[in-house]
């Protein structure tokens, strides 16, 4: 539900920071507490686009908290860190690996 209603927060465009790229949240993990959340996005782009889409997230955090408890019913809003997935990377490099092994 978290992750749910964060990418919607992303994605309205309501956060206005030029440096969010075109993000995917991918997952969310919290504490058993629900105090903090660990919040994963993945992005096509070069390692200066994580970079600045890392950094326009982290700077938005506490916009995006503010629209998570307008948006949910919690008891405590979780502080949120952002991580960047690079799963989707390495799922394609272990693809081509497997492809050169083949090939020989």
């Amino acid at each position: 539900m978290v992750r749910k209603e964060i990418a919607g927060i992303v994605q309205s465009g309501d956060v206005r920071d030029p440096r969010i790229g075109f993000v995917t949240i991918t997952h969310v993990k919290m504490t058993p507490d629900l105090k903090l959340a660990k919040v994963y996005f993945s992005l096509i782009g070069s390692e200066a686009d994580v970079k600045e889409s890392l950094e326009g997230l982290t700077n938005a955090a506490g916009y995006i908290r503010r629209q998570l408890a307008l948006n949910l019913n919690l008891r405590s809003i979780p502080k949120l860190t952002f991580y960047y997935d690079d799963t989707l990377e390495y799922s394609t490099h272990m693809e081509k690996v497997f492809r050169d092994m083949h090939g020989e």
